[in-house]
């Protein structure tokens, strides 16, 4: 039982951790030039591309693939919406 507590424990942490990270994120995006958003979104699909081909070759469950996707897709959406339209 110490053992399923110890991980939902960490579970939690790590919600909370990228939650603050995606909030960090977030704001960075929303002060950056545009010049810079665009040039990121540039280098951000390429890098994802890696990842999702890694992900794609690696023993990891289909539930972390789909939350990968979907954290992209609104990454993606952030870099290319204009930061006064956010």
């Amino acid at each position: 039982m110490k053992d399923l507590q110890e991980a939902t424990e960490k579970i939690c942490e790590l919600k909370g951790s990228l939650v603050a990270l995606d909030a960090l994120i977030t704001a960075l995006l929303q002060v950056m030039p545009a010049q810079a958003r665009a040039e990121l979104s540039e280098t951000f699909e390429r890098y994802a591309e890696m990842a999702r081909t890694v992900l794609l070759h690696a023993p990891i469950s289909e539930h972390s693939i789909a939350a990968f996707e979907r954290d992209v897709q609104r990454t993606s959406q952030l870099l290319t919406t204009p930061a006064d339209a956010s």
